[in-house]
Order: structure tokens, then sequence, then C-alpha cells
């Protein structure tokens, strides 16, 4: 048994088994990634992988089994080069950042702006997600860190860290009904609704708030982009409900916002990162300075 060997599995699992694709990434050639894997296999004894002819079709159970041990090892492996950078030069690295659109356009930019300037010859890469897929990110190294409000409390394998609360509120123009009286659930439910797609900034509360009390929504248009709600809730296809941090005082005069803070319950933004993960001193101090305009920004 090899590290090279251990690799060679864990790159047929990224590649869905294709062993063609597995030697391209590992600049061999495809008759040395069979034969390295029928070596290894011959050594514990048994098959990890279960074949259709010539094909590798999934995993037996102790290959699922002997995963769980190749992820340890790719983490710790993984973890050694970024130590060994960070000791070289803790002020030089590239910070790649997963996160939702409202989180990068309406909380990061400020902690982006501060980081920038004690740390100018760190890179930074952001990607913007579905939550799911960011948390899917972090796994597979895509990211250093991720940003957003749904799906993190479900995982077990994050460190996470709250940001600040927030509330959904509601957009419409100003000659809308709404404006005028109190603004209920029952009152929101009677106009067509502009809102997020489902997993993103917050939707699944929005939906549990409606349906405790027995309220369908007539959901017209749903989107994952706040800015893309507000641009057909002006041209008037119905009421928007949005997350208050995207309502721009200075862009969106031509709207009114109620929050909703006493229908909707709140959500948390939150920072999260792989337990096993080590972040560079960099990436630490970026988390810091979202913590710090986190305060400033609620």
């Amino acid at each position: 048994m090899n590290l090279s060997q251990i690799e060679l599995l864990r790159v047929l699992q990224e590649t869905q088994f294709n062993m063609s694709k597995a030697a391209d990434k590992m600049h061999v050639v495809q008759s040395a990634v069979s034969r390295q894997l029928q070596l290894f296999e011959e050594e514990l004894g048994s098959p990890l992988f279960e074949r259709q002819g010539k094909k590798l079709s999934g995993m037996t159970p102790l290959g699922k089994r002997i995963m769980e041990e190749v992820a340890i090892i790719n983490q710790a492996k993984n973890n050694i080069t970024t130590i060994a950078a960070d000791f070289l030069d803790s002020d030089k690295g590239t910070l790649h950042i997963a996160t939702t659109h409202t989180q990068a356009k309406y909380f990061l930019p400020m902690a982006i702006q501060r980081f920038r300037k004690k740390y100018p010859n760190v890179n930074i890469y952001m990607v913007q997600a579905a939550p799911e897929q960011l948390i899917s990110q972090l796994h597979t190294r895509e990211a250093d860190i991720a940003i957003c409000t749904e799906r993190l409390d479900q995982e077990t394998d994050l460190v996470l860290e709250k940001c600040f609360d927030w509330h959904h509120a509601v957009v419409v123009p100003h000659n809308h009904p709404l404006n005028d009286g109190d603004i209920t659930l029952e009152r929101l439910a009677s106009y067509p609704i502009l809102t997020y797609n489902f997993g993103f900034t917050g939707r699944s509360t929005i939906d549990k708030a409606f349906k405790a009390k027995g309220l369908d929504l007539d959901i017209v248009l749903a989107a994952a982009d706040s800015d893309v709600i507000k641009t057909y809730v002006r041209l008037g296809l119905g009421v928007g409900l949005i997350a208050d941090i995207a309502y721009d005082a200075a862009i969106d005069q031509d709207l009114v916002i109620h929050n909703l803070a006493h229908l909707i319950p709140s959500s948390c933004t939150k920072v999260a990162y792989l337990k096993h993960n080590y972040l560079p001193l960099f990436s630490q101090h970026f988390i810091e300075e979202l913590l710090i305009a986190a305060k400033e920004f609620v």
C-alpha cells in the first residue's frame, strides 16, 4: 500500500469511477491505473469496487468504509501543504469564499475591503451558488469558507460562527395598498408573491410562517437574486418578500419597505468551515473581520 494507490481511490471517486478520466488526472496511462487498483485489492484480499465487465460501477461495502479513511488521509495531506505555506509566508495566498448573492452584495464588501488593506497579497476568489452547493464546495476544497443562512445547521462536520440575525421584509411600490394599514400574513397572502427560490435566503422560514397560519402563497416568481425580485416588483408582477439587508435606501427609493420581524422569525447568517481543515492565518483573520463587520452591519 502506498500514497499513490490511496490517491487513486480518491480520484476514482471524484471521477465517478471513470478509469480513463482518473488516468488523465493522475497523468498516467489507463493500464497503470488498472494495475495499481488490482495490486491494492489483492493486498487487501477483497474488491473495493463493483464491476460491470471492465467498468467500475460503484463501491463495495468495504470500499465505502475505506473511502472514509481515504478522506481523512487526503485532509491531512492538504493540511500539511497549507501549514508549510503558512509557515513560510502567512501574508500571501488565496482565499476561496463560497456564498450567496445576497451575502456577496450586501454584507461582504465591508469585510473584504478591510481585509484587503491588511492582506494586499492575498487573492480572493468568490463563488456564488445555492447553499447545498456551497457546502459541497467546502468538502471538495473548492472553498475555504462558506457564508450563508440555509442548510449549515444540518451539517455535523462544520465549525459554525454566527455573524448576524436578520429579518424578511416586504417591498412594494409607493402606490401599493399594503402601504396603508397594518400588514398581516393574511393580507400578504392575498397578493401575488415574488420571493426566493427554495433553499435560498431563508425561504424555508417564510414558508413555515405562512403554513403555520394555514395560508397558501401564490408565488408567481422565485429567484436566487434579491435584485431580480425587486426588478419584477417594479414591473408590477406582485409583492416582494426579500431579506431586509437587501434593501438599499439609496438605490431603492422607488420602493417602500416594511419589516416583517413581527410576522416571520429571524434568520441567521453564519460562516462555516470544515472542522479538520487547517485555515491559514489570513483566513482566520478574514473570519475575524467578518464578525466585526457583522456587528456594525446590523
